[in-house]
């Protein structure tokens, strides 16, 4: 049974407070951008959505161990392959969620030169919501606004860092 006490478990309290704040402003970040697609009557992106779903689990999961280890009550076999898994899964959407964006740049959106292809984007967007049953495409959206881009690099870099604080309190536990 893991210990509240020593080095160890201080770093695990740290770890599980600092995981816990990320994760909540993953889920307020995500949670907004699916609300404004669903105030335009689109379907939310499935990568937001199963961003927000796995950090729901996740917030869910940090709390009930903190609250099991500071009653003396996680077993460290147990809590050492749950943050393995949520490793596995953190991972994932970090990929899905940074893949198109490692290869955009949020100082040119709205730019001069991005400007006059703001129309073009325009256009693209309404030919996939025709074609996709107003499902919004997640690469496309994007791109949409240069505040859009930033936030979503926002929750592409703390998922990263949820993976090495995950893997942090595995070794911790």
């Amino acid at each position: 049974m893991a210990g509240p006490d020593g080095a160890l478990g201080a770093t695990f309290k740290v770890v599980r407070i600092l995981q816990a704040i990320s994760l909540i402003a993953i889920i307020g970040m995500a949670a907004n951008f699916i609300s404004q697609m669903v105030q335009h009557n689109n379907a939310p992106s499935d990568v937001l959505v199963g961003t927000l779903s796995v950090t729901c689990i996740a917030v869910l999961y940090c709390a009930i161990t903190y609250i099991l280890h500071m009653d003396n009550n996680l077993p460290f076999l147990i809590n050492t392959g749950m943050d393995g898994m949520l490793l596995i899964a953190l991972v994932v959407v970090a990929v899905i969620v940074g893949k198109p964006l490692s290869y955009l740049n949020c100082q040119v959106i709205g730019s001069s030169s991005v400007s006059e292809s703001t129309y073009q984007l325009g256009l693209e967007l309404k030919k996939s919501l025709s074609r996709d049953g107003a499902k919004v495409q997640y690469g496309n959206w994007i791109g949409a606004s240069r505040a859009t881009c930033y936030e979503m690099k926002a929750i592409w870099g703390l998922s990263i860092a949820l993976c090495i604080l995950f893997a942090f309190s595995a070794i911790c536990s």
